[in-house]
Order: C-alpha cells, then structure tokens, then sequence
C-alpha cells in the first residue's frame, strides 16, 4: 500500500489525508501532561511589576459648565452656538453669544413690577415726608409744653419766693425729669409698637407707657407759710405785708382817736368844749376802730383764703403744665415712632420691590450667556442623568434652573476617570504612577499620576450594580496632546510595586485548595506542591516559598483535580477577582 502507485491514487490520497486529520486531533485531545512545552511554564527570577489595570474615559479635569440661571419655570433655548465650536480669546473679549434664552415672559413680570415698584416709592416718599412733618410738629408740641411748665414754676416761685417752692416742688416730688434719648430713640426707630394692654398715649400702632400707679397729692397747709418772716421775696409777701400794714396804719389811728377823745372827754367836764366837738370825736374815734376791725379782717380773709387759694391755684397750674408736659412728650413720641415704623415698613417694603424689580432684570441679562473662557463647546454635562426626561440640548428644548446647557472642557489638564474594584482599592494610592493606552491611538503612550483615590463606593456605579463595589479614582495626564479629546477610551495601567528579584509564574498555574495554595509539577502522574504566594498582577504572581526558578509547573490542573473541583467544588476556597469583575482560583495572603 505503499508503493508509489498507490500514493499517486485518489483512494490513496484520500486515506492518508485522513490519517492525518486523526492524528491532529488526538494531538489537540492529548492529556495535560502528555506534551509539557505546550501547558507547562518555567519559574522565573526576575522583576515584578505589580499593577492594576482598569479603563475609562478621557475627560477634562478642570471644566466650565454653563448653567441655566432663569429662575421659575423652564424657559426655550431660541439661540446654541454648534457643538464641537471652539470658543478663541477673541470670543471671550468680543463677547460672543453662545447661549440666548427665551425671556418674555420675565420682560412681562418686568413691566408689572416695575409698576408695583412706582406705586411703593411713592408711598415710600408720602411716609418719610410724613416723619419729618411728625418730627418737627412733635418738637413744636414739646417746645411749646415747657415753656408753658416754666412759666407756671416762674409764677409759683413769684407768689411763694424760692426758698418756699424750692420745698414744695421737693416735698411733692415736682421735678421735670425729661429722657433727652427718649425722642432721639424714637426718631431712629428703637422704640417699637407697644401692643400690651394698660394705659397708653398715643394710637394703638405705636404706644408710649404711661406709669399708671402715680403717687397720692399730698395736702398742703399753705397757712403754715403765712408769715413775711418765711414767704420771702414773692408777691404773696407784699400782699400781707400791704395788709399788716394797712392794719397798723388803722391801729395807730385808733389810737391817735381815742386819746383824742379822751382829751376832749376831758375839757367837756371843765366845759371848755361843746358836746358837739365831743360827739365830732367820739365819732372820729368809732370810725377809727371800725377801719382797724376792717384791716384786720381783710388780713384775716387774705391769710385764712386769698393766699391759700393763690397758693393752690399756681401750685396746681405748675403740676398741671408738668402733667401736660410729660403727655406732650408721650405723644410727641408715640405718634414718632408710629411714624417712623411706617416709614421702615415702607422702606422695607421698597427694597423688597427693588430688588424683586432687579432681580427680574438680572434674569433678563442672564437669559443672553456669552463667553467667559476659550474651549471646545460640548453640550449638557456630566450630571446630564440627573435630568433624566428631559429633552436633549437643542434650539426650541425647554432648560431648567441649574440645568447644564453648555460644558467648555480645559484641554490642557486633561485625564482619565475610571472605578477600581474594590478587592483592588487597598493598592491604590494618590501619587502612584500610570501608564495609559488610548484606543484610538494605541501606539502614543501615556503618563499619569493618581490624583484621586474615591473613599466610599461610587453612589452611581452601586445603584446600577449592587453587587459590584467601584471606587472612583481619577488619573492626571502629564503634558498636553492636540489629539486628545473629552470621551475617548483608554486603558489605565496603575504601577503598584515593583518587586525587584522574586520566584513568579502565570496566575493560571497556582490553584487554592483548603486555604492553602498549590501547583503542579508535570511527568507521567502530575504532582501537587504547597507553595507560599505574595503580590501578583493581571499574569503572574509571586513564589515565596516551595518553588524554585527554573522548576517546571503545569499551567493548568490535572484532568482528574479540574473534574474533582468541578463536582464537589470547594466552599472554603476563595477567589481573587480581576479588575474586570471575573474571579480566578486563587486565594492571596
């Protein structure tokens, strides 16, 4: 069959070709340990870089975001400049217009408040011109009320002299005691409405307390006074001394009468004169004695009525023009700070207008966004899925307040954002260095260095995946490219250690059994060897113990070992998870 003839056959051809294919696929089926070159790999001595990797997206570390500032209800777009348009220093000084919102409706509110805000000012001036008219009409008042308290203390200290009203106005407690802060207070509105029941003065917007519990009058016995020795200099002395002397006048007459009478009484018995001069003198004499009764009853009437009543009189008008004074005052005051609250209700009520009125023109010029710094114009931003609903940024959408319009990135601090799993995040730190792979550009590497390590799990990412736990770090890209953009995909390499001179081989050879870790060593019954494990990376980790450099393991688990894990499995056996979220059968230490 093998002769010539017959390879040169079509049967011939046919049969070897198949032996052939045989003989490939029992290769392809052969046990593990059959051919070691193919699944065996040799324990190496080397360095090791131990590294993390993950991907994300390029994004501008430093961005700035162009918000809606059109407070109430959501307003039209009516004007976007083009996304992907980059904004040049020349735009930012020109002011170019990159934003134009719908602001009719504000214009609207605008005009209606600005009437509202006429109506104000003019209350506004109505109340401050009525406070000065209040204030210079309540001086008047107060003037006027202490003129008339001194002039009635001048005819009290007239009528009685000084030393006796000096002891009146102590003894009854008449002494003006005017709070000279008490209007100034009240001129700059410290003094406010007075709501509490009692006796008040004044209207019941702003009221001044009046002492309600007055001292009881005390009766004075102006009698006791009655005496020249004792009024002084006053007019009441005058009076009685006028009288006192009237009656001595009188009294000396009668005397001068009566010895008269006694010397004509006299010559009438030695018949010198007639009875007619003796009656002329007895009458002269009567006359005399009635005009000293006279005296002395008007002295009597002065002191014991006229002076008394004078006294009161002028005692009780001095007290009088106090009281008045001191509800002048009062009112003077109260009617002042009723004053002076409207006024500050007014000027409230104007800077609220004011500033209602400025606002709405604030959100006038705020509806026309221009641009505040050069970039490249990227719609939305990266809060985007907060608006969910919304329609996408376009001329004729509807924005929200906050709602972001425009994003203009800051190419030249550019990096990358991406989640590291959790069984990783313990390895990561800031200021370790990164090597990055951008997919559209794979052969321009990279550098970086961790800016940002997240401490908590990204709400966002645990939301979508529960059972997966990332944590956001964020890369800084060293120097600038032109090429890179916002969005673009890259590869993150995240140099954790390197260990200098250790034992490694591939993950894959290392399987964990019984907390423990083992390989195997290849020959016509594979062998198993405990080793001791350290740091790896996604390919290989490190030997501590049980295996040396040059010593050949199988990279994967006899058939007999994969077939028992496969059907009892393990429960005690954990496993180190990838970046990626794929677990393999290791257990590290």
């Amino acid at each position: 069959m093998s002769s010539p003839a017959f390879l040169k056959s079509t049967r011939g051809r046919w049969i070897l070709g198949a032996l052939a294919a045989a003989g490939i696929l029992v290769w392809f089926l052969r046990p593990a340990g059959a051919d070691s070159k193919a699944s065996t790999f040799t324990a190496r001595r080397g360095p090791l870089d131990i590294t993390v990797l993950g991907g994300g997206s390029v994004e501008a570390l430093e961005s700035w975001q162009i918000r809606s500032e059109v407070r109430g209800e959501p307003v039209k777009i009516l004007k976007l400049v083009e996304e992907g348009t980059l904004v040049s220093e020349d735009d930012v000084r020109t002011n170019k217009v990159l934003v134009e919102l719908d602001a009719s409706k504000i214009q609207q509110s605008l005009l209606n408040q600005d009437i509202s805000f006429q109506t104000t000012l003019a209350g506004l001036t109505e109340a401050q011109q009525g406070y000065e008219i209040q204030l210079n009409q309540g001086r008047v008042d107060m003037r006027g009320a202490e003129q008339d308290a001194k002039f009635a203390f001048m005819d009290l200290e007239k009528l009685l002299g000084r030393k006796i009203t000096a002891e009146l106005v102590q003894k009854l407690d008449l002494i003006d005691r005017p709070d000279t802060n008490l209007l100034a207070r009240a001129e700059s509105g410290e003094l406010e409405p007075d709501t509490d029941p009692g006796d008040t003065v004044g209207t019941t917007n702003a009221r001044v307390r009046v002492n309600s519990t007055a001292p009881a009058r005390v009766v004075v016995d102006f009698t006791q006074y009655a005496n020249v020795d004792l009024l002084g200099d006053g007019t009441a002395k005058q009076e009685l001394r006028k009288r006192e002397d009237e009656l001595l006048v009188t009294k000396t007459a009668l005397g001068q009468a009566q010895t008269k009478l006694a010397g004509t009484r006299r010559l009438f018995e030695k018949g010198f004169v007639t009875k007619t001069e003796l009656e002329n003198d007895q009458i002269s004499a009567d006359q005399a004695h009635l005009k000293v009764e006279s005296a002395q009853t008007t002295l009597d009437l002065y002191l014991r009525y006229e002076f008394t009543k004078s006294a009161e009189e002028t005692l009780s008008k001095y007290e009088k023009a106090l009281r008045t004074l001191e509800r002048v005052r009062k009112e003077a005051v109260s009617k002042l700070a009723q004053s002076a609250a409207k006024m500050k209700s007014a000027e409230r009520r104007y800077r609220i207008e004011k500033e209602n009125r400025d606002e709405l023109a604030g959100q006038i010029q705020k509806a026309v966004i221009t641009a505040q710094k050069p970039g490249l114009v990227v719609y939305g931003g990266n809060d985007n899925m907060w608006w969910g609903g919304n329609e996408p940024i376009r001329v004729g959408s509807q924005v929200y307040e906050r709602q972001p319009i425009i994003t203009i990135p800051d190419t030249t601090q550019m990096g990358v954002k991406l989640g590291i799993h959790e069984s990783h995040i313990k390895q990561v730190s800031k200021g370790l260095k990164v090597k990055i792979t951008v997919d559209a550009f794979p052969d321009d590497a990279l550098t970086g260095d961790v800016t940002k390590v997240g401490v908590l799990p990204d709400s966002q990412g645990r939301f979508m995946s529960p059972d997966m736990k990332l944590y956001q770090c964020t890369i800084a890209i060293q120097g600038t490219r032109d090429w890179l953009k916002p969005g673009m995909s890259a590869k993150v390499e995240i140099l954790v250690k390197q260990l200098p001179d250790v034992v490694y081989v591939p993950l894959q050879a290392v399987t964990s059994r019984t907390g423990k870790q083992y390989v195997f060593l290849p020959g016509s019954k594979p062998r198993e060897r405990e080793v001791t494990t350290g740091a790896f990376n996604e390919s290989f980790i490190e030997i501590r113990k049980g295996l040396d450099a040059g010593e050949t393991v199988l990279l994967r688990l006899p058939d007999e070992e994969r077939q028992a894990g496969e059907g009892h499995g393990d429960p005690g056996k954990p496993t180190a998870p990838s970046p990626g979220g794929a677990a393999k059968p290791l257990a590290l230490r």
